[in-house]
């Protein structure tokens, strides 16, 4: 029996060539230099931060070079499909604004090189696969789960690598006739690829990232085709699906790299070129005094959730992770703070080669300058949006009290150097929340005025202030002169450089007696400018406070 007949036997409806589908999925037509780049997930789990980098990765380098970025649903290992993982990949995408050229999403094909799920493109992977039988290249294998268990505890105990090579792949030169009667007997198989790599033999292989590498060459049987579903495994469908939708740069997690030598040989076999590989580093986190991996099950922060739900703008996360992934972004966006972020000549050489270390108060940092940027009816809208996902109570306060809100967000906020007081949507509501009166009155109010705290001068000062000083209608410059003229009559010095002079001589200064103030209206020592906070309260609100104050002591 020939080869070409143990392949027609065990795919009989497969009509199509190899030659066939090389003209469905012809060479891309683009300008000379554009990358064409996937993100390329399985639905095994929801979108971690590693997808993320990767993803932004692929944008960027599609974008700056007027190329194409599609997405691929990679779901060959359908038993570890996690429910509404697709629909959150497409979510997160959406959200951080880093959509594909090209994707399948709930029945909608968007470009010409799909289908873009692989459970779609069954036939296609069986075309390649019969091609590789035909040329003796691949062939069924019958070992059982015992058989194969039998062989991994012997090489294991003997300190052998791991896998079905030389004297253990012991279909690989069975007779065809062999294996077909066991094919027709009804016994279970899967596909494997037949290599004819040299393990001790050395190629050359170049990473983008890391330069370049000297590997062993492949010598395992691997499968290539389960017997579950008949469907191929991850090595030998991202091959056949990067040739055809032609990409020309894969970026993925360097734990991939062990693959290469495989992934090199496929590619061989079937005489296509390999993509460019830009393997990205670990995403590593500090905990304590130890460096480690980021971890999906212990790090909240490693899945995009976490983001999402704290409501960081989506272009904080992204500069984030530009951050991690190019050693020279933080200096491209100091000079360029308003170019969009896929403008950034992205470059693999300038990833870290030793893990790049994701710190949580860099993006603090990050999206405070952001937000910070943001116009005052920007940021409301933004947190209101928030609010209406993840936090009901805010989003009818805010809702309720738009215009103080954001008069609220405003102060501060269109100066030539901007308040950045919120790292995210989330922190906002903790740190305005006395702004609103129902908080007020059901808050269990406490007040820390640091250095004056006689209470009876407290109370003496606010009545004197509210009922002899504050006018609704006064200026800024007028309401601090009246703010002075009352220190001086109380034994409060206006002037810090005669405090400083003789601080025995007066009760405090005017930095103290506005805090007073600051501490019964807010309960905070640390508020935006005092006077904005007064003129969104007005006379009444103020008063009213006050009285509380005076009920609490």
């Amino acid at each position: 029996m020939t080869n070409q007949e143990l392949a027609d036997l065990i795919f009989p409806n497969i009509t199509k060539t190899v030659e066939d589908y090389e003209l469905m999925y012809p060479k891309r037509v683009l300008p000379e230099g554009a990358k064409v780049v996937r993100f390329a997930p399985s639905p095994t789990g929801f979108m971690h931060i590693g997808n993320m980098m990767s993803a932004t990765i692929n944008y960027c380098l599609a974008k700056s070079s007027n190329g194409v970025f599609f997405l691929r649903n990679e779901d060959t290992d359908q038993k570890r499909s996690v429910e509404g993982s697709v629909d959150f990949i497409y979510h997160t995408l959406d959200y951080y604004h880093i959509m594909p050229d090209e994707y399948e999403y709930n029945g909608e094909v968007v470009g010409s090189y799909g289908p873009y799920i692989q459970s779609k493109r069954i036939e296609i992977y069986h075309t390649f696969i019969k091609y590789l039988i035909s040329i003796g290249r691949a062939y069924p294998c019958f070992l059982t789960s015992a058989e194969l268990e039998e062989i991994r505890a012997y090489q294991s105990k003997s300190k052998r690598r791991i896998g079905i090579y030389g004297r253990y792949a012991k279909f690989r030169d069975v007779p065809n006739e062999e294996l077909a009667q066991r094919i027709k007997n009804g016994e279970k198989f899967v596909i494997r690829f037949r290599s004819e790599g040299d393990f001790n033999k050395k190629f050359i292989f170049e990473d983008l990232t890391k330069g370049k590498i000297e590997m062993p060459q492949n010598d395992i049987d691997v499968p290539i085709m389960k017997s579950e579903n008949l469907l191929p495994t991850y090595h030998f469908a991202h091959v056949i699906d990067d040739h055809l939708m032609r990409t020309t740069h894969v970026v993925r997690g360097e734990e991939w790299m062990s693959s290469v030598p495989l992934h090199f040989e496929l590619f061989a076999a079937f005489g296509f070129k390999m993509p460019k590989y830009i393997h990205t580093s670990l995403i590593l986190k500090k905990d304590g005094d130890t460096i480690r991996k980021i971890s999906k099950r212990k790090d909240p922060e490693a899945l995009m959730f976490f983001y999402e739900e704290k409501g960081y703008p989506y272009l904080a996360v992204i500069d984030a992770v530009l951050t991690i992934a190019n050693s020279n972004f933080e200096e491209w966006r100091t000079n360029h703070p308003d170019t969009p972020f896929y403008c950034f000549p992205f470059s693999p050489k300038k990833m870290s080669s030793s893990g790049a270390l994701f710190d949580l108060d860099k993006l603090d940092n990050i999206s405070k300058n952001i937000i910070a940027k943001m116009p005052a009816e920007t940021l409301y809208e933004e947190y209101l949006e928030w609010a209406k996902k993840y936090d009901e109570h805010v989003y009818n306060l805010i809702t309720n009290h738009k215009d103080d809100t954001i008069s609220f967000l405003n102060i501060e906020r269109t100066c030539k150097k901007p308040r950045k007081d919120y790292e995210n949507y989330s922190s906002i509501y903790h740190k305005t929340w006395y702004i609103y009166d129902e908080e007020w009155d059901k808050e269990e109010i406490t007040y820390d005025f640091g250095k004056i705290t006689d209470k009876d001068e407290i109370k003496k000062i606010m009545r004197e202030y509210l009922n002899n000083y504050y006018n609704e209608s006064d200026t800024e410059e007028v309401w601090f002169n009246k703010i002075k003229e009352l220190c001086d009559k109380l034994n409060y010095c206006s002037d810090m450089k005669k405090y400083k002079e003789k601080p025995a001589a007066y009760k405090g200064n005017v930095a103290d007696f506005t805090t007073i103030m600051r501490v019964v209206l807010t309960t905070s020592s640390m508020t935006p400018n005092l006077y904005d906070i007064m003129k969104i309260l007005g006379r009444d609100r103020m008063q009213h406070r006050f009285e509380i104050f005076l009920k609490k002591y």
